[in-house]
């Protein structure tokens, strides 16, 4: 089993997956930031 976590084509379709996750996790954090994203609770004032 180490010796298949070894191969590069492994490594570099883990790799991918990892960061693709990283970036669509970032992504969905960044919505939040959006102006519009969350109400204020003192929105109405």
């Amino acid at each position: 089993m180490k010796d298949f976590f070894k191969r590069p084509t492994v490594q570099f379709i883990a790799r991918t997956l990892l960061y693709t996750g990283i970036l669509i996790m970032l992504v969905y954090l960044y919505s939040y930031t959006q102006s519009g994203g969350a109400h204020f609770i003192y929105n109405e004032f």
